[in-house]
């Protein structure tokens, strides 16, 4: 095949949408023209396969050789792609390889796996551990459902068997569970004597029921699970099963005796002794079923982080990895599916791995292989399928150039981006002020460290003790190592993963090698832990990192160091929800010194991001991911991005907000209630609540029921994920109910009194800059090298929250008419003159997405290939240019590809008021913008104004009064 048959189709812009019951692929369908118009290239979907019923973002895949029937079916979605393919658009699909939603009773795998326990064909699908050291756990999983304890949950009835066309199931409320078919003899044999009384003895129907109960005492046990046993199984209780059913169709005495038998084993409330049948029929299960609170401890099946509902999946095998990927690669064949993003890479057991085998597998359905480069940077046109990975990179990370994907989703970008917009050079000021107002002291890597401590000790203890298990298995191989005992390598392993600085490490058995990278960060976890330790015995920490690090004397066997390699993988497994759930869901809720910078892959404890840092992120990325996604919003995102930028407002004006919030405690102290001898909501948890409301505050709104409910909502989460007042598994009534009187009531007119009046007015200042700052951070995204990414809706002003609030219906019917008035217009300072006044209509985002997404269209090679180079702006002796602007070139091969990007930063200082902005030469003076190596006579047109500005005119560079003369950002 031609070179090019086996090459990505790169996009130039995607937009992304969340597909839901109430957003299907017909709604879709109808605004891909305006996609087209908008300058988007490819529509990024959320997942599209059969997922639970009702399910609001698709994550929760239940059958992975369907498409989702609440979105359309076939028809509709080919309907969608023949849309999008009239316009030259691609679509990039969101897939989910680690788990499956096993709720509902509607994954087949998981209630085939239910029925037949470890003989279920599915049953190395999932990741269970089987064994155990309880003879009543073994070769069973355990279903933390239950809203109560077994036998309460047992004895007031709610566990109801039922028979349907020959199978048994429990019902308990809306979710069935199926019953081993060796064990329906418990059954029907309550069944016989009430038939034999009613027919005669020589009875065909009788006698075949006889026979279909012998029939299921002869199934293989669920224990065996050699492939030829595992198929009669199957084949025969399928038969049973027609049998069962036809005989209860043609004999009204079985039928009735049958549901006699069952109505037996339901149980009477109030009479324990009744249930016990039922109790030992689920007894004989291969499932256990128990409260949900026993989970965190006894859970034996990997979860997707603490997830119940999420069972993770074992991609690392063929036949798992062939059954979950039939359905998208066909898409890819057949050219409907233009690219791919891998949701949490990160809890695979080998991601390198399967990523390579995905490229592996398009490359087969295009009819050949390439020999590929061991490092994808340097090999990306040789990679089939455009891909990319949601990884959360810690600062300074790497993404692993083993890996065959083109980049990552772009939460790195959107750090340095928001980093921008904070004065880093109040960092001490904002310490001081969040410890007077909050009262906390605590250093951020303290925190996480406790916070990951907790999740550690509460949402994975289950999985701590088996790996310790299998820890103190392998300190039993060496007679220099027997002596470290199960509870001192369990509190060792806790200590490493709680200071492991990165998400996870890479080691693979298959290489049988560990990158300088991952030593590097396991080195860095040990060290950690002794210094937190110094109690501890420090051989146990040193033999841990022997076994991480795959360091063996050469006493240890090829199978010693499998079982220690394995471990390894395992671990890794477990180090990224540790950091998942402490970090981003627990630390990000309680640490809130500046809340713009609590975003998922951020760092709140950097302050801000200096310009040649973000020059430097950008040049890598060129460098080595150059089609890596850029991404401002996602669905994930804690604070919709224009959130972030007015929130990063506050950093420039410390002493304003110390003084705001201080008056605002002292006004609102009446609206608190003592809970627990305490003041209700707390000081940390009032601070929260300031910055949110800057943040989302409508422009054209003082405090309606739907901003009032929306703060409400986001309160009780985000205070239950701090779990330091409340919690998801226990509730404080009383903490939550205070919290939201106090939101209504400050909220309220009648009662806010001069709280509101002073918010609104620091909100309209706040807002002011922030619309700024929002437009700096897209025209960045939207020029600098990789793949902007556009969350749906956000192309007007987006003020939304963690979800659900940034999931709610988008209006797209308001963006396309806007749209299209926007284009009748022509480009000028009449226009700019108007978006800049009404800037609070969103107008002037969608404006600035739209030019530079057209100009991208125009120029996709300076834009995929072109180089990156800063510019500086200087204004004679001083600095003030150089700090509040951002600007660099983007280059090609011929002089006049060029296109020079220049936005403004830190404008608090520059635009002291509400009515002021960033514009003209009382603000700029004679800062000038530097051009290196720029053709002689060159000149430049604004994009968005349709001014131009001749170097020949100004010969010492870009005038900075010309370039913003009338607009914000150029």
């Amino acid at each position: 095949m031609a070179a090019d048959d086996l090459s990505a189709r790169i996009p130039s812009a995607t937009y992304r949408l969340q597909f839901r019951r109430e957003f299907t692929f017909r709604d879709a369908e109808r605004i891909v023209p305006y996609l087209a118009d908008l300058g988007v290239d490819t529509l990024y979907a959320s997942p599209i396969f059969r997922a639970n019923p009702g399910s609001s973002h698709g994550y929760d895949v239940v059958d992975y050789s369907q498409l989702n029937p609440e979105l359309g079916d076939a028809s509709d979605f080919d309907r969608l792609v023949a849309a999008l393919r009239q316009r030259g658009m691609g679509l990039l699909l969101d897939t989910v390889p680690n788990h499956m939603g096993i709720g509902q009773g509607r994954n087949r795998w998981w209630q085939d796996l239910l029925e037949n326990g470890p003989s279920s064909p599915y049953a190395e699908v999932f990741d269970i551990a089987w064994s155990s050291d309880s003879p009543d756990r073994t070769d069973r999983v355990l279903l933390p459902m239950l809203g109560d304890q077994y036998g309460t949950v047992l004895e007031r009835g709610e566990l109801q068997p039922r028979v349907e066309e020959g199978a048994f199931a429990i019902a308990y409320f809306e979710t069935p569970l199926p019953i081993a078919p060796p064990t329906y003899p418990l059954i029907l044999r309550q069944s016989l004597d009430a038939v034999a009384e009613a027919v005669p003895g020589d009875d065909p129907h009788l006698l075949e029921l006889q026979s279909v109960i012998t029939a299921f005492e002869r199934l293989p046990s669920q224990t065996a699970t050699d492939p030829a046993s595992v198929e009669e199984r199957q084949r025969e209780q399928l038969i049973a099963k027609r049998r069962l059913a036809e005989v209860m169709q043609a004999s009204t005495a079985v039928r009735r005796a049958i549901d006699d038998a069952v109505n037996t084993f339901n149980g009477v409330p109030g009479n324990p002794s009744s249930f016990d049948l039922l109790d030992q029929l689920l007894t004989a299960q291969s499932y256990r079923l128990a409260f949900w609170r026993v989970a965190a401890e006894e859970i034996n099946y990997r979860r997707f982080f603490a997830i119940n509902e999420l069972a993770a999946i074992r991609q690392e095998l063929p036949n798992v990895f062939a059954a979950t990927h039939e359905l998208l690669l066909g898409l890819i064949a057949n050219g409907q599916v233009t690219g791919v993003r891998v949701d949490h890479p990160d809890g695979l057991w080998d991601p390198a791995g399967y990523l390579r085998a995905l490229q592996e597998a398009v490359a087969a359905t295009r009819g050949g292989m390439r020999e590929t480069s061991p490092s994808p940077a340097t090999a990306l046109g040789e990679m089939p399928l455009y891909l990319v990975v949601e990884k959360i990179l810690e600062h300074g990370e790497p993404l692993p150039e083993s890996w065959a994907v083109h980049g990552t989703v772009g939460y790195e970008f959107m750090t340095a981006a928001t980093g921008l917009l904070v004065d880093g050079a109040n960092r001490r000021a904002f310490d001081d002020l969040y410890r007077r107002f909050a009262g906390e002291t605590v250093s951020l890597p303290d925190l996480v460290y406790a916070c990951k401590q907790m999740m550690l000790r509460t949402a994975f203890v289950s999985e701590m003790n088996v790996l310790a298990q299998a820890l103190d298995r392998i300190s039993e191989m060496d007679r220099h190592t027997r002596d470290f005992t199960l509870n001192t390598l369990r509190d060792a392993l806790r200590e490493i993963i709680a200071c492991f600085p990165v998400y996870r490490t890479y080691v693979s058995c298959e290489a049988g090698t560990v990158s300088d990278r991952d030593r590097r960060y396991v080195e860095a976890a040990i060290a950690r832990a002794k210094r937190r330790n110094p109690t501890m015995e420090s051989s146990v920490f040193d033999f841990v990192a022997d076994v991480l690090l795959l360091r063996a004397s050469e006493t240890v066997t090829p199978v010693q160091w499998l079982e220690r390699c394995q471990f390894t993988m395992r671990v890794q497994q477990l180090t990224g929800p540790a950091m998942a759930k402490g970090l981003e869901d627990t630390a990000f809720y309680r640490y809130n010194r500046l809340t713009s910078l609590n975003e998922v892959g951020g760092d709140p404890g950097r302050f801000g991001t200096g310009v040649p840092d973000f020059h430097q992120q950008n040049q890598e990325r060129l460098d080595r991911w150059p089609h890596a996604l850029l991404a401002s919003s996602t669905h994930d995102t804690k604070r919709g991005e224009d959130v972030r930028a007015r929130i990063s407002v506050l950093s420039e004006m410390p002493q304003s907000w110390r003084a705001a919030i201080g008056r605002w405690r002292r006004l609102n102290r009446r609206h608190k209630t003592t809970v627990d001898g305490r003041l209700a909501p707390s000081r940390n948890d009032e601070y929260l609540l300031y910055q949110t409301l800057l943040g989302v505050w409508p422009d054209d709104s003082a405090a309606d029921g739907d901003l009032t409910g929306r703060i409400t909502a986001y309160m009780e989460k985000v205070t239950r994920e701090a779990q330091v007042e409340t919690t998801w598994t226990n509730p404080n009534d009383e903490y939550e109910s205070a919290v939201r009187r106090f939101v209504e009531a400050i909220l309220d007119p009648k009662t806010g009194g001069p709280f509101l009046a002073e918010a609104i007015s620091l909100r309209q200042t706040v807002a002011h800059l922030g619309a700024i700052n929002a437009l700096t951070q897209q025209v960045l995204k939207l020029t600098a090298p990789g793949v902007p990414d556009i969350y749906q809706g956000t192309e007007l002003w987006d003020l939304s929250l963690v979800d659900p609030d940034n999931r709610r219906p988008v209006d797209f019917a308001l963006r396309a008419r806007t749209l299209r008035a926007l284009r009748r217009r022509q480009v000028g300072p009449r226009l700019t003159a108007d978006l800049v006044k009404e800037k609070a209509d969103g107008r002037i985002k969608l404006f600035v997405t739209q030019r530079a997404l057209a100009y991208r269209q125009e120029r996709p090679r300076l834009f995929r290939e072109g180089s990156y180079l800063p510019l500086v702006a200087t204004d004679g002796p001083g600095e003030m240019a150089a700090t509040h602007v951002v600007a660099f070139a983007r280059r090609g091969e011929e002089p006049a590809d060029e296109v020079i990007v220049v936005v403004p930063r830190l404008i608090g200082r520059l635009c002291p008021d509400a009515a002021s902005l960033p514009l003209g030469s009382n603000v700029w003076g004679d800062a000038t913008l530097a051009v290196p190596d720029a053709a002689p006579g060159s000149a430049y047109r604004n994009i968005f104004t349709g001014e131009e500005i001749s170097l020949d005119e100004a010969p010492s560079g870009l005038p900075l009064a010309e370039v913003f003369a009338t607009f914000p950002v150029a």
